[in-house]
Formats: C-alpha cells, structure tokens, sequence
C-alpha cells in the first residue's frame, strides 16, 4: 500500500489549477498530480572561491528562476561520507561510512544491507510510486568486487546508470541496470557529463507519464582529472585560483596537518592549482550545457511548472588556503560549504535564503514534496519544503554537527617518509592534506547572535580550533585560548550531544537558542568525553 499523499495545500493548489485548466483535461490531470523533482550533484564543486561563476545558464535557469541557499553545508568534506548523508538523511555517525574506503564503509556489504533499503530514493519508489532514475557517480567504491561489482543495483532503482568507482570523464564502466558497459575516449559518444546529458533527455523522452518521477544526475564535473570537454579546453585562460586573505599563509595556531604545509608555498604548487582552478571551470561548461538541455526538455514535455530542480555539491574545495595545494576533508568554510539552488512550484523567483541547511535535509524534503509521513524515517535533517514555500516565523536551527575521520597509511607515505607513517595524499613537496588524526568534530553555528565554529580533533593535544566567522570570515585567527569560558563549555557539551544524537534529537535547541538547556553536572571530564566520542564505531 502506498503510504504518501499530497499535502492538503497541495491539492488546494492542484484543484484551483484543474479549474483553470478545465478546457484541457490532460494537462489538468497533469498538474494534480505529485510533484517531479530533479537533484543534480556534483562532485567537489565549492561556493567559497567562486565554483558557481561559470555556470551562467545554471544560474539563469534555477537560482533566478528559485532560490538560493546562501548557507549550505555538508556534514562531511569528503564524497562518499557526504553522498551517504544525502541518500539516507543522517550524519555520518548514524550511516557510519567514515571515508572513501571499503573499510570505511563506501558501498560495502554493510551499507548495503543496513541503509541502502531505507535510502530516500527506495522510499519514494516503494512508499510513494515515483519512477526513479539514477545516472552518474554513485559511491566511491560503488562497483567493487567484494561489494557486488556492477551487477548490484540497489534498491529503490527503476532505472540505474551508475559509474563504476570514482569520477572520471573517459575510459569508465557503467552499470546499465546491473550490466556492465565499457565506454573509451571518443568524446561524442563517451564524454561522460553529456551521456548523462542525453540518458536523462532519453529517460523524459521514454517514461511514463502516469507516474511522478524522481532523476538524481550526479556528474564527474568539477572532481579530478579536470578533462574538460574539447570545445571547452581553452576557456579561462586567464582565469587564476582567488587570493583571499587566508591564500599561501602559514596556518598558525591550527592542527598540526595544517602547520605543517609549508609556506610560502612553490611556484610550481602555486602553477599546479591555478592550472587545476582554471580546468574545474572548464569541466563546469559542459555541466551548465546539461542544465540547460534538461530544463528545456521538462518545457517542452509541459512538466517544468511540476517539476522541482534541486542543484548542489557534495562537498567544497581548497586551492592555496592556508598553503595546502588542493583537496578537501578540511573543517574550514571552503571544504564544507557547497551550493545550494531550487526552483519549482510555489517557489518565487530570484529569492535568497540565510538559514543554516545541510545535505542531510535533501532527503526529508523530497520525501516531504512526494507526500511521505517524515515521522516515519530515522532521518536526521529537516524539510526545507517551508523555507522554499517562504512560510512565515518557520523554527529553524541554528547549529549542526560536521564530523570527519581521517584518513592515513599504515606505512610512510613514498614521497615524504621523513613524516613517518599515518598520512596521506601527500604532495611532491611533502605537504600532506590528511592523516590519521585528521579526525575532528566541530558544532557549526549561524544564530542571530553568533556565527560560530567550535571544533575538536582526536589527536594527542586534543586540539581545539574555534572561529569567529563574523571578525574573522576566513578562519585565520584560532581563538580557542581567548574566547569566554562559558561558551566553550557549553559548546563542548553541544558537540558531545550533537554526536550522539540520532532523528530528532539532531534537532534539539542550539546553544545560542532560546529553548536551550545546560547543566554543567552533565558534563564529564576531558578524558571521559573525548574517550568515547572519538571511538571508531564497528563497522
């Protein structure tokens, strides 16, 4: 039985327009029905350093024709860890995929089993009938031998295009519904952001048209290697990575895998990000020509006006802040924040939104959108649905968790075995952009008093970074030594909340709230909390 129904704004909405539409009974029909909805994801597209500027028709089509979340994050810097918040709702900690790795839990035989069947997309194809279609990149280590290779195709699918491994442009295997295909290096028919392109032009042209239907298109675009299409290759030639305040500085006063790069960096590092800048952009280009392909199909099939398009990354991207060359998995504003546009129905056009989301929210607004009951899922995220409809004195948070357990080699990494073993994705000039205890937690906080991070690593010093974003927007100036007691306790004890939290405790006051509660009886010592904080759950 199915277990989703239209709101009964929406079906106020739906009969008002089937009385206007009364001449033509199909289109009538049309309109009553649930909602589509459309979640283009790329792969390490930033906000913070201008990642959105190419992407002229994107911005033309959904940010002006809806709306754009000015402050949107996501609960971990790193691919499969985030894609795993998107499809299930929930922080890391309740998904438990920690990284990109098999053994970290990317696509493994335990996701499989404990969280794929309760993915957004199985509900919305079991619970609510949608069509449902997937193309792109999955999971990192979607594809594995050990996990099912191609040939598993996960609930809640009714049509699956998923690329093996990680992203790449040329010479990949796709998962066509369980069987494999080999694609080569001929762009007209391989290039692989327009294949994505002309399945979901297919799969419109194709459906059916009794059903609603949900599309994820997630593209290779902006991630490495930055093959950009051939049309494309000499655009920004002029074009370099930003010189904010927080480029090719020594990072003075913050975890010891940031002190350690060094400063000022190389010409040749400065020559290599400012080269990889200018491709991600030029990967962009072919990302905008899918936008723009798709919008228009939706017209031309008469679904665009029920169709909701969301657009977003699933995580930042650094180049030369703080001299790291490039990469993510960083704590910082450029790594977690990520773009976030919507347009659809009853959303009004060219509007901006200050409130503090995450990508843990897509799945409970979407669910929201088909009709589903959210009290039914253990999701941890909001509806956005009242923030996109511009309902009035809507209770939102006012802080969130960001958690991420870092990643290292057992032995010395190759091209630097004077730091010994523990880190990894280490550059020629040995700095490295993460290690073992890259393991940190932080409380992420927009009130309207304060715009806050407070965060933890899980290291020998028990570091502690804390920003005020609004002295200090390019996190330069730690001031863990200097702010109040007061706060740092009751942050302390926000972290520790928040990263035990599961479903609705997730949306509990935050410390800058009115409805906020601390007792300090409840805290424990240093050693008790960080003990069990920072223990690596059984995967």
């Amino acid at each position: 039985a199915r277990r989703c129904a239209m709101s009964p704004a929406a079906v106020a909405q739906g009969l008002a327009l089937a009385a206007l539409l009364v001449l033509s009974p199909a289109g009538a029909a049309r309109q009553t029905r649930r909602p589509n909805v459309v979640l283009i994801l790329t792969d390490d597209q930033d906000v913070c350093l201008g990642g959105m500027t190419p992407l002229k028709k994107t911005n033309a089509l959904i940010a002006q024709m809806g709306i754009t979340f000015l402050n949107a994050y996501v609960p971990s810097a790193l691919c499969c860890p985030s894609r795993a918040s998107i499809l299930t709702g929930k922080y890391p900690h309740n998904h438990h995929v920690v990284n990109n790795t098999l053994e970290g839990n990317c696509s493994s035989k335990l996701w499989q089993k404990i969280q794929e069947p309760y993915t957004f997309p199985a509900l919305l194809k079991t619970m609510c009938g949608y069509q449902t279609f997937f193309a792109g990149k999955y999971l990192n280590e979607y594809g594995a031998e050990d996990a099912g290779g191609v040939g598993h195709v996960p609930p809640g699918w009714s049509f699956w295009y998923a690329l093996e491994k990680n992203s790449k442009y040329y010479n990949y295997t796709l998962s066509v519904n369980g069987k494999a295909r080999r694609h080569g290096e001929n762009y007209s028919v391989d290039y692989l952001t327009d294949v994505l392109a002309n399945m979901s032009l297919d799969f419109l042209e194709y459906k059916s048209n009794f059903e609603p239907f949900f599309m994820m298109i997630s593209t290779p675009a902006p991630h490495s290697p930055w093959t950009a299409a051939p049309q494309y290759t000499k655009s920004f030639q002029n074009v370099s990575a930003p010189r904010n305040s927080n480029f090719n500085i020594h990072g003075k006063n913050k975890h010891w895998l940031i002190r350690q790069a060094k400063t000022p960096m190389t010409n040749s590092s400065i020559q290599f990000l400012d080269d990889a800048y200018r491709k991600r952009w030029q990967t962009l280009l072919s990302v905008d020509d899918l936008i723009e392909k798709l919008v228009k199909k939706l017209e031309l099939n008469g679904e665009l006006d029920n169709t909701y398009i969301f657009y977003t990354s699933d995580n930042g991207f650094h180049t030369g802040k703080f001299s790291l060359p490039i990469d993510k998995r960083q704590l910082y504003e450029f790594d977690i924040k990520v773009p976030l546009l919507v347009r659809g129905p009853g959303i009004k056009p060219n509007q901006t939104n200050k409130m503090l989301v995450a990508n843990i929210d897509l799945g409970p607004t979407i669910l929201d959108i088909a009709g589903y009951d959210l009290n039914k899922t253990q999701m941890d995220g909001m509806s956005l649905l009242p923030l996109l409809r511009g309902d009035k004195n809507v209770t939102w948070r006012s802080d969130f968790l960001v958690e991420y357990q870092g990643e290292g080699y057992n032995g010395s990494d190759p091209t630097c075995p004077g730091l010994g073993p523990g880190v990894t994705h280490c550059f020629p000039d040995c700095v490295c952009e993460d290690s073992y205890n890259n393991t940190y937690a932080c409380v992420r906080t927009l009130s309207a008093s304060w715009d806050l991070q407070y965060c933890e690593f899980d290291d020998r010093e028990v570091f502690v970074e804390v920003y005020n974003l609004t002295a200090d927007p390019h996190q330069i100036n730690n001031i863990a030594k200097t702010i109040d007691q007061e706060i740092l306790e009751k942050m302390n004890y926000r972290l520790m909340m928040l990263q035990s939290c599961s479903g609705a405790t997730c949306r509990t006051p935050g410390v800058f709230d009115p409805g906020y509660r601390f007792d300090p009886r409840l805290m424990f010592s240093n050693h008790g909390v960080r003990a069990r904080r920072f223990s690596v759950q059984s995967l």
